[in-house]
């Protein structure tokens, strides 16, 4: 005689309520997509109008020639949009010749939920124009997948790997540095020959540690960014992968660390070291590469 096999044990009430809220947001999210479609949709339409009874209300002469300017327009549109791109492509392929090497770590994804893929599919986004350095995103598996709908995320000016950054610089393991808030190593300087990696994780400080702790496995260097000895950060913010990388952005044009922070990080986030306020939130790690707020 077969056995039943015992029911699924029922989800706690922690996990319960953060599969509603998931719901939620995915409900949510769908309902504004829609919306945002029939806006999109009625606005063609509108403007489709428009452009007909324009066209009515003038002469034959004149209708030849407001057609002729639009298809003027639609070309210079085009011609501005192929020289940006141009300008973008060059720049990568001189930042790959004398540009620093920062690497995003996507290989986490396996631990995030929908929204956090989601939130770090929007900081991958940002790092587009990041074009005065190599950013080179290494992904796989559900992250991948997630970029990979993005539409246009083909002709991003960025390098793209389908594989571990250990396997692609396996023959420059010894450049390999990983930034992580847990390091002894303080960066006073950035190696132009390193190559710095950054854990791309929105965790909700669920797994810290984990980056460190992946350094070590592979036997690569680590250290972390000296925001302690200028800033105290909030307990409720942490830094997002695209205000790391443009805080290496920012030391690389000012040599000042300082300078780098007070520029990159929002105001809401910091205050500076020697206040009264939020003494024992002094962020003396460096940075938390488990960021779990998208700025726009």
């Amino acid at each position: 005689m077969t056995e039943t096999p015992p029911p699924s044990p029922k989800p706690c009430r922690r996990t319960q309520k953060r599969l509603l809220k998931q719901q939620r947001y995915e409900a949510k999210k769908a309902e504004k997509k829609a919306q945002m479609k029939e806006h999109k949709k009625r606005e063609v339409e509108r403007k489709r109008k428009e452009w007909q009874e324009k066209l009515a209300s003038v002469g034959e002469e004149e209708r030849e020639k407001l057609i002729e300017d639009r298809k003027e327009l639609r070309k210079e549109r085009m011609e501005k949009r192929t020289e940006e791109r141009g300008k973008k492509i060059e720049r990568l392929q001189e930042a790959r010749i004398n540009g620093q090497n920062i690497v995003i770590d996507l290989e986490f994804s396996h631990l995030m939920s929908t929204n956090e893929l989601h939130s770090l599919v929007q900081q991958a986004w940002l790092l587009v124009d990041f074009s005065a350095i190599t950013s080179r995103l290494c992904c796989q598996g559900e992250m991948q997948n997630q970029l990979l709908r993005i539409p246009g995320y083909d002709k991003w000016v960025i390098e793209k790997e389908d594989r571990s950054y250990i396997e692609a610089f396996q023959d420059q393991k010894e450049k390999l540095v990983y930034l992580t808030a847990d390091s002894e190593t303080i960066l006073d300087e950035l190696d132009p020959k390193a190559v710095y990696i950054i854990g791309g994780l929105v965790d909700r400080n669920r797994w810290k540690g984990i980056t460190m702790k992946k350094a070590k496995e592979q036997g690569i260097k680590t250290a972390k960014l000296p925001i302690g000895a200028y800033l105290k950060m909030s307990s409720s913010q942490v830094l997002t992968v695209n205000h790391v990388v443009e805080i290496l952005l920012k030391f690389l044009e000012t040599k000042d660390w300082k300078d780098s922070f007070f520029q990159v990080i929002p105001q809401r986030k910091r205050c500076e070291a020697g206040s009264d306020d939020n003494k024992e939130e002094v962020l003396s790690e460096g940075f938390l590469e488990e960021g779990d707020e998208i700025i726009a």
